[in-house]
């Protein structure tokens, strides 16, 4: 019996220091909340400030208006509007079976460039009815075809011009059948 009291009296002495090491893990699994917390709360604030420094949508829009009327402010100078024959010519890929009818005009600056054009008028035409006889009618029945065809026949004449460039090209009439 008495070993057995000895035995039950050293079990609880046996257990007290486990129980001792209990308040160190303890202390370190806060230690590392807290690390993980302020790790948190510091990418919360990283972000926040990142995004505070982004333009908000009202910025962009007061930018977007600033530069529409910077755009209007350009395009109220208009200059001398040449008109063209008309173009009447066959579409590609059509075997002559679609016809596209034109008619447009000019717009340039400057009195030099208004001599050059009339001086190079044949050549002007020859440029502007290859353009317009290699379009299929995908190409020219479109809104955005037609903005391209007025952009390359704007580019392809302004390339041999040396006094001056052509501003705008205006159809002025576009017919397809």
């Amino acid at each position: 019996m008495a070993e057995e009291k000895a035995s039950t009296e050293s079990a609880p002495a046996a257990t007290a220091p486990a129980s001792g090491s209990k308040p160190y893990l303890l202390i370190a699994l806060v230690v590392i909340n807290m690390a993980v917390v302020a790790f948190v709360g510091f990418m919360v604030w990283k972000s926040r400030k990142s995004e505070a420094a982004k333009p908000g949508i009202e910025q962009v829009i007061d930018g977007e208006q600033k530069t529409q009327q910077e755009e209007h402010t350009k395009t109220d100078e208009v200059g001398k509007v040449i008109p063209l024959e008309t173009f009447i010519v066959n579409l590609a890929g059509s075997k002559g079976r679609k016809v596209l009818k034109v008619n447009m005009e000019l717009e340039v600056k400057g009195q030099e460039i208004i001599q050059e054009i009339d001086n190079r008028k044949a050549q002007i035409r020859d440029f502007i009815i290859i353009i317009l006889s290699s379009k299929s009618y995908e190409e020219v029945s479109t809104k955005e075809g037609k903005d391209a065809l007025r952009n390359e026949i704007k580019d392809n004449v302004n390339s041999f011009l040396s006094k001056g460039k052509i501003m705008n090209v205006y159809f002025t009439e576009l017919i397809y059948n």
